[in-house]
């Protein structure tokens, strides 16, 4: 056959042969990888003074070294974005880009497309961080879409339920009234509490009583923490030891804002939550987790094609 007899012709050999080098060289002297990091002192210190904004104090080195892989993690997802062309085809980054080209030249009469070219070749979408975070997100959502997280089946909830159940205890919840007697009017404390008694006012009637309260006269339903944050600790210490019971009243009650009288009208006893109670908030938790879970096993597989250096 003619084309048996091509193959003893020379310029199919160096054909085949050529193939056979470039298939080497690919696999012997790959193409080198985009080089992520390391992060500058500066970045490192902003990251650092984030940290102190939030927490208070500063990072220890674990903490620090956790901060820097996540940070170079965000830059892996940034980048691999910019290699998809996120940032050519989402409005977020177009507008963004138009505002920052308008703030630059108020005057300017040049077309939105125009501005946007012109962003694009002055590279502000790489310094940007509205515009970063963006595509980091859309990122992050592309991966989840290529890798979808796992369904959390009602039997993983239940279990999930069994274990953590002191998690979802239900605190004591406390239905109260009161009024209030500032450190100014500590000589009138014991006449407002017998004027009470006296003439057996409950807490509508007794308000003419009180000071102003900026908390407000009535809680509902109010677990001691919340309370705690009305009122401070030291009241809460003080009902605790009044050993409350629903229907009575009971001062005066120091906090550390003065005098209280109060009017307790309910007491929900603290008890285990059922599992219908919490099993849709314990499935929003466990889906969170999966999808966390997913994304990192995904951002781990995507590092390896860049050099990621700390």
């Amino acid at each position: 056959m003619k084309w048996l007899a091509n193959l003893n012709k020379s310029w199919v050999h160096f054909l085949v042969l050529g193939i056979i080098f470039y298939q080497v060289e690919a696999k012997v002297f790959p193409d080198p990888k985009t080089v992520i990091g390391p992060l500058s002192q500066s970045q490192q210190h902003t990251l650092q003074q984030r940290w102190l904004a939030d927490f208070g104090k500063f990072p220890t080195d674990q903490q620090t070294v956790k901060m820097i892989i996540d940070e170079l993690d965000r830059d892996v997802l940034f980048q691999r974005a910019l290699e998809l062309n996120f940032h050519l085809h989402d409005k977020i980054v177009y507008d963004q880009l138009i505002r920052n080209m308008r703030f630059l030249d108020v005057k300017t009469d040049k077309s939105n497309a125009e501005l946007f070219q012109e962003a694009l070749n002055m590279r502000l979408h790489l310094v940007d961080e509205v515009i970063k975070r963006r595509l980091i997100e859309n990122m992050k959502q592309r991966l989840l879409v290529i890798n979808p997280p796992a369904e959390v089946s009602k039997e993983k909830v239940r279990a999930a339920f069994a274990v953590r159940k002191d998690e979802f205890y239900r605190p004591v919840r406390y239905s109260i009234s009161h009024i209030f007697i500032n450190p100014e009017r500590k000589a009138e404390l014991e006449s407002v509490i017998k004027t009470i008694q006296h003439q057996r006012l409950n807490a509508a009637t007794a308000k003419y009583l009180s000071s102003p309260f900026m908390s407000g006269y009535h809680f509902q339903e109010q677990t001691p923490e919340q309370l705690a944050r009305s009122f401070g600790v030291l009241f809460m210490s003080e009902l605790a030891k009044a050993a409350p019971i629903a229907g009575e009243a009971y001062g005066p009650l120091r906090s550390a804002f003065g005098w209280h009288y109060v009017w307790v009208s309910s007491i929900e006893p603290g008890r285990d939550a059922l599992f219908g109670e919490v099993a849709s908030q314990l499935q929003r938790s466990l889906d969170v987790q999966e999808r966390v879970k997913t994304l990192q096993t995904a951002i781990v597989s995507l590092r390896a094609n860049y050099e990621v250096r700390r």
